[in-house]
């Protein structure tokens, strides 16, 4: 299996291609594809969230949010970086325990997501529409999706956790429109080198080229896809149909599973790669959990952060992490 460059398609690599980009076609609705693209062009056009910005300000690491701005704040933002929502009220005692914790840690995050504070007594259409069933509740939204929640108050160890936790498995996620304007590099003369090798079929070639391009440029819009999808293939191959029955065989072997599952997407089984590592996520811990998570996450980039299998599956990673 060999990746070709987009628009100018290799005739012999075609036919290796089909099942993995049948695979990753996938069923979608336009609808929504519609309306994530518009939210992430808007993202796009916003500024960076900043801890810099004072709180409560657009663009701050926190900020108020109302039914009027939670478009913006929240799901709009939620293309940039993880947002969290805590949802309180000044009534609730717990929420006045909970609540400075989680903004001292969006402080701490310097932008790296962003605590959307929600009083649910003045927002009630956002309290029924996010089904808060008791408060404080705390839930995370990243790509415009629910990935994550708990209700209650927690330690901060806990706390820090689960939003350390939370950039982690959305660190790497392919954010819709992220892509520059402009020359598409598609015309690129270092690029050819690596096709030469992907056509005679030297994937070891072909992935040195595309990381010398790559190691030059670290954004270009075409080299790093294609040198993950090189290595993928590469491990796929390396690790054969056999990786499945040993990765059965030993289910605690946690470099079995990830060689199980770059098997599996290489031959097209997006979702039985990604539930693979999810359940090795969900029954580990420390390192071995870590392990499995990042190679997970590194094969969503592969498959691309808008395929309605990756949105599921960052979900259920966030689950099996909590």
């Amino acid at each position: 299996m060999q990746p070709t460059r987009p628009g100018r398609p290799d005739p012999r690599a075609q036919a290796q291609q089909a099942q993995l980009a049948a695979s990753l076609a996938g069923a979608v609705d336009l609808a929504a594809v519609k309306a994530r693209n518009e939210a992430a062009a808007r993202a796009q056009a916003a500024p960076p969230p900043s801890a810099a910005v004072p709180a409560g300000a657009p663009g701050s690491a926190v900020v108020d949010v109302t039914e009027a701005t939670f478009q913006t704040e929240v799901l709009d933002r939620s293309f940039q970086v993880p947002v969290v929502l805590d949802l309180w009220a000044e009534w609730c005692g717990p929420c006045k325990q909970l609540s400075p914790v989680l903004e001292r840690l969006a402080a701490e995050g310097g932008g790296s997501w962003v605590l959307a504070k929600v009083d649910v007594d003045a927002n009630p259409a956002l309290a029924q529409g996010l089904r808060v069933q008791g408060i404080p509740a705390v839930k995370a939204v990243w790509q415009g999706q629910l990935v994550a929640e708990f209700t209650g108050a927690i330690p901060e160890e806990q706390a820090r956790q689960f939003v350390t936790e939370l950039v982690r498995a959305t660190t790497g996620g392919a954010v819709p429109g992220e892509e520059p304007a402009g020359d598409d590099g598609l015309e690129d003369p270092r690029l050819d080198a690596a096709e030469a090798a992907l056509e005679r079929g030297d994937l070891e070639a072909a992935e040195a080229a595309y990381q010398a391009i790559v190691d030059a440029e670290p954004d270009h819009p075409v080299a790093g896809l294609a040198l993950r999808q090189v290595q993928l293939f590469r491990r796929a191959d390396a690790a054969g149909p056999d990786a499945l029955a040993r990765a059965d065989a030993a289910p605690d072997d946690v470099a079995a599973q990830t060689r199980a599952a770059d098997f599996q997407l290489g031959t097209g089984d997006v979702e039985g790669a990604f539930t693979r590592l999810v359940d090795v996520v969900r029954r580990t811990s420390g390192e071995d959990r870590d392990q499995a998570r990042q190679h997970l996450v590194g094969l969503f980039e592969v498959v691309g952060g808008e395929d309605p299998r990756v949105i599921a599956a960052r979900r259920q990673l966030m689950a099996a992490l909590f």
